[in-house]
């Protein structure tokens, strides 16, 4: 059975992501998510920049986000990013949105990003060989 595979970050809600009322505009969240994809690469090694050290890219194929509440400026977004392991060629990660002071949830996602030859842009069917590498090392 693989482990799972989670890291949490905190993120404070800037001024510039707020519409006049205050009030987070939806297309932030979906940074968030980034930002919460980032800090799990940092901690467990697989940042765009490694895919891309390794002759990859891997854009985003799909993006789904379900808003529960409304984050303002100034509050603290808790973001929680889960890896879920699949035997195709592509990365799924799942998140959870909270506000920090509340810990009520505010939204909830998914994306899915696949593999593709960094030069050519040619959709790789299998995982290249360092992301089997890296599944060995954290799913044991």
């Amino acid at each position: 059975m693989s482990k799972i595979l989670t890291e949490r970050i905190k993120v404070l809600v800037r001024f510039n992501e707020a519409d006049p009322l205050g009030m987070v505009w939806h297309g932030h969240y979906i940074r968030y998510f980034e930002d919460g994809r980032e800090a799990f690469g940092s901690r467990f090694g697989l940042r765009y920049l490694d895919f891309y050290n390794h002759g990859y890219i891997v854009p985003i194929v799909n993006v789904q986000c379900d808003y529960k509440r409304s984050l303002r400026y100034g509050e603290t977004v808790l973001i929680e990013t889960r890896y879920e392991p699949c035997e195709a060629a592509k990365l799924i990660f799942h998140y959870t949105l909270y506000n920090a002071e509340s810990n009520e949830i505010v939204a909830t996602g998914q994306s899915v990003q696949v593999f593709l030859d960094r030069e050519k842009h040619l959709l790789q069917f299998t995982n290249p060989p360092f992301f089997e590498d890296w599944k060995k090392v954290w799913h044991q």
